[in-house]
């Protein structure tokens, strides 16, 4: 019986007010497609450039964002106060993994609980060069190429996972055997040459 008289009103309502109802529609259909064209993805390489990145197996992973699996520092981060863990976790620019034909750098910070804590703090966050790794690439179903990087000389890290998507970002997510592990979400570039 409610149900009869709320749509019996709404129907009274919309035949009596047809020009707020036109401006209302017309308002929610402006506001849904200002709101779908503004979620368009971000491309930061264009398709031809990441093919040719592909192909050589020389290119660069910039981190923007760490994505620590400890909830434990999100917590004590998110207990400091005035601060948020989500804008603590954003990077600068700078931290990356150079991957070249026989030499693989990395440079990204660490997150989270560490196993077997050094002293020297330099040693606590990624900062390698490995010449003796090797490297599989493969093509998923939704077209993103997986990168598994293991290098052989380097003691605590397991392995290392890149995926990168179509539009140029990437995905690294880093296995050790002395720290837990932790992800980054970045972009692929070119790598820079020395000069």
């Amino acid at each position: 019986m409610m149900i009869y008289f709320c749509t019996k009103f709404v129907h009274i309502h919309i035949t009596q007010n047809k020009s707020i109802m036109k401006n209302t529609v017309l308002m929610s259909v402006m506001f849904l497609l200002t709101f779908l064209f503004s979620c368009t993805s971000q491309t930061y390489v264009d398709e031809k450039s990441l093919d040719q990145f592909i192909n050589s197996n020389e290119l660069t992973f910039m981190a923007k964002r760490a994505n620590p699996t400890n909830f434990d520092v999100i917590n004590v981060m998110n207990s400091m106060p005035n601060n948020n863990s989500a804008r603590m976790l954003n990077l600068d620019y700078g931290y990356s993994v150079v991957l070249k034909d026989k030499e693989l750098t990395v440079n990204l910070p660490y997150f989270g609980r560490l196993f077997n804590p050094s002293y020297d703090t330099s040693k606590n966050s990624y900062n390698f060069t490995s010449k003796d790794f090797t490297i599989s690439k493969v093509q998923n179903k939704k077209g993103n190429w997986v990168y598994t990087i293991s290098p052989k000389d380097q003691n605590n890290i397991k392995v290392i996972y890149l995926e990168i998507f179509k539009n140029g970002a990437a995905f690294v997510s880093i296995d050790s055997s002395d720290r837990q592990a932790i992800s980054y979400d970045g972009y692929i570039m070119k790598n820079e040459t020395n000069k």
